[in-house]
């Protein structure tokens, strides 16, 4: 991407409220699939940790997952350089929705779609290895 695409998107997000910003590690390799009509989808969760220190001096670990969507040719893109392990940071737009199970239930999910995406180093066992 040049500069000035990066640049534009990068004033396009910054002016939508409703924006996402996640970095974290892929919990799976993205799933992409190719619709009859050319347009492409892509899949994958992403963990993001918080880590904090109660008033009594107690550590924790928070980790939190999140349902990532992206469309057209960045799913491509997100299939080819993404994989389980790899450390990146999302920017998109949270969406919420809801569908009928197979036993008749309401259930209801939420999900980024994914706007931009850069990679913020390699897989943890390829880092580890080095």
């Amino acid at each position: 991407m040049n500069a000035k695409n990066q640049q534009t998107m990068e004033t396009n997000e910054k002016m939508n409220p409703n924006r996402v910003q996640l970095i974290g590690h892929l919990g799976k390799d993205p799933e992409l699939r190719k619709f009859d009509n050319g347009k492409q989808l892509a899949r994958f969760s992403m963990a993001t940790n918080e880590r904090f220190t109660f008033g009594d001096g107690q550590a924790k670990e928070d980790t939190q997952w999140h349902n990532i969507v992206v469309w057209g040719r960045q799913a491509a893109e997100a299939a080819e350089q993404l994989s389980k392990g790899t450390r990146v940071a999302v920017i998109g737009r949270l969406t919420h929705g809801s569908y009928e199970g197979k036993d008749g239930q309401k259930r209801y999910y939420t999900e980024v779609v994914m706007n931009s995406f850069q990679v913020m180093e390699a897989k943890v066992a390829e880092a580890e290895a080095a």
